[in-house]
């Protein structure tokens, strides 16, 4: 695959995949114009250092400790320090795809020129993508404000052949060990290097980004999903007429309600039932265009959100030039705050809530597909043989514990801020809890969604001969491909689980993409 060239300024959340599986690993490098944008911005600290000019994070303490000065070799001592004393992180590792994300929007923000850092820096990071060394980095420690310090930590860690790593099989080895099995010279930080190491979004946000790319995933497959449960339930397509939503035109109701056209186009079992004196559906049929479309539009400006961050600074200090194009070591380095992860945890938590709701509107068709009071006709519990068997009952349960949890999860993490480092950093982001929270969100989504289609294969297998449309056919003839039709009770566990690896894939989504 071709190298991915990183510059800071034009990295996309799609690159950002490329490079975070393990499967895929596209190669990264250094953009021969960064590179020469980075030496000129290490330039300005270098003159800094040389004329032992306070700076912020370069020659004093951090945080609380700014006003401590640090001097000649004491500088490339606190660099060790810093990482040292910042990784902090406990709980479960991040996932391998995370943190390769994570190193790889730090290695883009440190390309644009504005934190001071070696190129070798950069290089060293890029590196260890290519060559598959990953970090081991507790998942647990960010509030999310001077960055993600912690997680971040762990990285820095790393890259001195310090802390711990997972080689290319998933084994956790010293870091020493793994730069050595790869032939990676551990760094030896310089001024300024550590700080600009820890100090940013990046974990948040590789989170984020990979969990943004599943959401829009998830909601075109709940569209297609949500349309076999239309079907099977016999209900009408009335609701999804192109004038209902000029009427109301939200981009993402209008996208779902198109969607939900084309996918019911010409069903045999629409047919059958045309006049037959329904007036309307319940909502969680005759909504779908304004319940998934309001999730569109959530995911569309988180992706927004995410992909400003993406190709930001958000270091501190920053370096800016007097003159661009000079090595001359004019500049400043200004102390800001583009550390803060708050438009981050806000996102998260949104897109959190949107695919709660997404999750509990998918619970809602399922129920009426399984519940004989409901289910227009279908056998209870979508159960040959009901009462021998007992069908779809339990997996409706499941689905229901999903959703419920969501609701917990849900609650926002960015309302919160707790105080830290000595009352410096007093208003802090909670930006990482949001992301943890929003990848279990995503997991209960996707296996919420894996049961309902389970569910409305089985519906469709009830009705026939008569077919549903052929696009829905097709989402059909998938779900079948990894998962038999129930002829009475069986353990279901494997087959949501194969399901929800069909979603993951893209492959339902695919019909209507």
């Amino acid at each position: 695959m071709q190298a991915l060239h990183i510059n800071g300024n034009d990295l996309t959340l799609e690159g950002v995949r490329e490079v975070a599986y393990i499967d895929v690993r596209r190669p990264v490098l250094l953009d021969p114009d960064a590179r020469e944008a980075v030496h000129r911005a290490r330039a300005v600290v270098d003159a800094l250092v040389a004329n032992n000019r306070i700076s912020y994070a370069i020659t004093t303490g951090v945080g609380k400790l700014s006003d401590v000065h640090i001097v000649g070799d004491q500088v490339r001592e606190l660099q060790v320090n810093l990482v040292r004393s910042h990784a902090v992180g406990v709980g479960e590792p991040m996932a391998i795809p995370d943190t390769r994300a994570m190193m790889l929007l730090r290695a883009n923000s440190l390309s644009k020129g504005n934190s001071g850092v070696r190129a070798i820096t950069i290089d060293t990071i890029c590196e260890m993508l290519n060559r598959g060394v990953t970090p081991m980095v507790p998942s647990q420690g960010s509030v999310g404000a001077s960055g993600d310090l912690a997680p971040l930590a762990h990285l820095a860690l790393a890259l001195i052949g310090e802390g711990e790593c997972f080689d290319e099989k998933g084994a956790r080895i010293a870091s020493a060990e793994a730069l050595k099995r790869a032939q990676i010279k551990p760094l030896v930080l310089e001024a300024k290097e550590a700080v600009s190491l820890i100090n940013g979004t990046q974990a948040m946000l590789a989170i984020g980004a990979l969990m943004l790319l599943a959401a829009e995933t998830l909601v075109d497959t709940a569209d297609v999903i949500g349309a076999m449960a239309c079907d099977a339930l016999k209900g009408t397509n009335v609701a999804f007429d192109e004038r209902i939503q000029k009427a109301r035109p939200h981009a993402g109701q209008m996208r779902t309600a198109a969607n939900l056209r084309r996918l019911l186009e010409q069903s045999e079992i629409r047919e059958s039932h045309r006049e037959c004196g329904r007036v309307q559906d319940a909502y969680s049929l005759r909504c779908i265009p304004q319940v998934h479309g309001a999730v569109r539009d959530t995911i569309a400006h988180c992706r927004a959100v995410f992909e400003t961050e993406t190709n930001s600074a958000v270091d501190n200090p920053l370096v800016f030039l007097k003159n661009p194009k000079a090595m001359d070591g004019e500049g400043e380095v200004l102390s800001g705050g583009n550390f803060h992860g708050q438009p981050l945890a806000f996102a998260l938590d949104f897109l959190a809530i949107a695919l709660s709701a997404l999750a509990g509107i998918s619970e809602r068709r399922l129920e009426r597909m399984v519940n004989p009071t409901l289910s227009e006709g279908l056998p209870p519990f979508l159960a040959p043989g009901a009462g021998m068997n007992s069908g779809f009952m339990m997996p409706q349960v499941t689905a229901a514990a999903l959703v419920s949890e969501n609701k917990v999860l849900a609650h926002p993490a960015s309302v919160d801020s707790i105080t830290t480092s000595g009352n410096k950093e007093d208003f802090v982001s909670m930006g990482m809890t949001a992301a943890n929270k929003l990848k279990r969100v995503v997991e209960n989504t996707r296996n919420t969604l894996a049961i309902e289609a389970m569910a409305a294969a089985q519906a469709i297998d009830f009705l026939a001969p008569l077919k549903t449309s052929n696009p829905l056919q097709q989402a059909h003839a998938a779900i079948r491909g990894v998962c038999a039709t129930m002829e009475k009770d069986r353990v279901m566990y494997q087959d949501f689980a194969r399901i929800a690896a069909l979603i993951a894939s893209g492959k339902l989504a695919d019909v209507v993409r």
